[in-house]
């Protein structure tokens, strides 16, 4: 039962960031988008899962998603409210399993590729989750300390050197070589040195890092031990 909860988990992170079209996230008021979204969530749990004739499991899971986007209202934009939002949704897939388990004999996993489905999972929660959340939990900083960053970079530079770092973290923690995160850090504080001279530019530079790293770190070596769950 752990593995296909693992699954799961690999491809709701699968579904939702990195199958949702850059237009979807444009409507997120709209009914028929949660629908199109739990639609595709549901296919990802079906084709995760690889037992075919076992239409209960996407059907469940596309009426959770419904239910949890029919409850929890208005969109937030906190990190509190980003986490919390998807440990529901987690909490809800693991519920799902159970009782399909328990009442409608839901089969064990005996499909292909559980270690590349966790893999990918782990990568894109590693990579975009994370990032989402360390994006807001900052914003929260800028907002409450009328933080002004006169820095005149790329646009998106910083999100997208944000999610190489947490890729190659991932890659490292995978490569079992974590004196490359060493090297990162050391890398990234040179470069950013000129940017953190300000007292206050330093600080939310090293929250961001720190809790950019520490996420990445986190969901890379879980990542990495659901991988070694024995097969039946």
């Amino acid at each position: 039962m752990e593995k296909i909860i693992a699954l799961l988990i690999a491809g709701y992170f699968i579904a939702d960031l990195a199958l949702q079209a850059v237009w979807m996230s444009k409507c997120k008021r709209n009914f028929l988008f949660h629908v199109l979204l739990g639609l595709i969530h549901a296919g990802t749990a079906y084709i995760a899962f690889q037992s075919w004739a076992y239409w209960e499991l996407p059907l469940a899971v596309f009426l959770i998603h419904l239910l949890i986007n029919a409850v929890k209202g208005k969109d937030r934009k906190t990190a509190l409210a980003c986490a919390v939002e998807q440990s529901v949704y987690l909490t809800g897939i693991t519920a799902v399993v159970v009782g399909l388990k328990i009442f409608a004999g839901m089969p064990d996993f005996a499909g292909m590729g559980f270690t590349l489905i966790v893999t990918v999972g782990g990568f894109v929660a590693t990579v975009q989750w994370a990032g989402l959340f360390v994006a807001k939990f900052t914003k929260r900083l800028i907002d409450e300390n009328n933080l002004k960053l006169d820095i005149d970079g790329l646009k998106d530079g910083g999100k997208w050197i944000g999610r190489l770092e947490r890729a190659l973290i991932f890659a490292f923690i995978f490569c079992d070589y974590p004196a490359g995160i060493g090297f990162l850090v050391a890398a990234k504080s040179i470069l950013r040195f000129e940017n953190a001279r300000q007292q206050k530019v330093a600080e939310y530079v090293l929250i961001g890092t720190l809790m950019s790293f520490a996420l990445a770190i986190a969901l890379a070596l879980l990542t990495k031990w659901v991988t070694t769950f024995p097969t039946p």
